[in-house]
């Protein structure tokens, strides 16, 4: 027993005991980086999966000034070449944009373009006449409630074909054909609130109608509303110059 127990005591044991808890502790040290590095890249995919472009995380006021300064360098011939492959990839699980754009359908106005903007930045309704209906109000709440759009620019044009076939179609009497009809009902209030005014009618009624959609959307409950009133989302109205480019911010 003396004998056993000296043993068991012997530097050789000891030594052999030293060992084998180094080779423990480095098993587990190794383990556990491995792990951690494996958690991270899931944590990473996480985020990446939820924020496909993370540079699109702005405040209403941030992502105004962005919109706007892509403009500029549209308006100076500077825009920038994206690499489309490596967004498309980013993109496949999601989107995040960081601006929503009621636009006209007109061919020579582009919101991509006229801001500079990449795959996933813009999240786009196109109508003539750039006026709120029920499906682009339900777009743009889509927008703000499920993809967190910080900013709503409603974007009307100088010569809009739209609101001149309305000023004819009132001046005139006579409804035009087809489902075209439908657009002078929608920007009808904004030409007659015009027609007093000095100066050029179309002007007056493109900007009028700018405005008033504005109001409508800052206005629409419950999702629209409650995210201006919480400052989560800005509504604005622009006029773009089809002649320069040039954005202008008018409310």
């Amino acid at each position: 027993m003396r004998r056993h127990m000296h043993a068991a005591n012997s530097p050789n044991m000891n030594h052999l005991t030293s060992t084998a808890r180094s080779r423990r502790s480095l098993l587990l040290f190794a383990a556990s980086t491995v792990f951690l590095r494996f958690g991270n890249k899931i944590a990473d995919a996480r985020e990446a999966k939820g924020t496909p472009k993370p540079d699109n995380l702005l405040s209403p006021d941030a992502a105004l000034k962005r919109l706007l300064m892509g403009n500029d360098r549209y308006v100076q011939g500077t825009s920038r070449a994206d690499d489309f492959r490596r967004e498309r990839s980013a993109l496949v699980e999601g989107q995040n944009p960081y601006a929503a754009v009621l636009s006209c359908a007109d061919s020579r106005v582009a919101p991509e373009l006229v801001f500079d903007s990449g795959l996933g930045d813009l999240f786009v309704c196109r109508v003539a006449g750039n006026f709120a209906n029920d499906d682009t109000l339900a777009s743009m709440e889509y927008a703000v409630a499920v993809l967190n759009t910080p900013l709503i620019l409603v974007l009307g044009h100088d010569h809009c074909g739209a609101i001149d076939a309305t000023i004819k179609s009132l001046h005139q009497d006579k409804p035009p054909p087809g489902h075209i009809s439908s657009l002078v009902t929608a920007l009808a209030p904004a030409v007659n609130a015009s027609l007093g005014q000095a100066g050029d009618i179309s002007a007056h009624a493109t900007r009028k109608n700018v405005i008033d959609n504005v109001n409508k959307l800052r206005s629409t409950g419950p999702i629209l509303t409650a995210a201006v009133e919480q400052n989560r989302l800005k509504v604005v109205g622009g006029l773009y110059r089809i002649g320069t480019g040039k954005v202008d911010i008018v409310s």
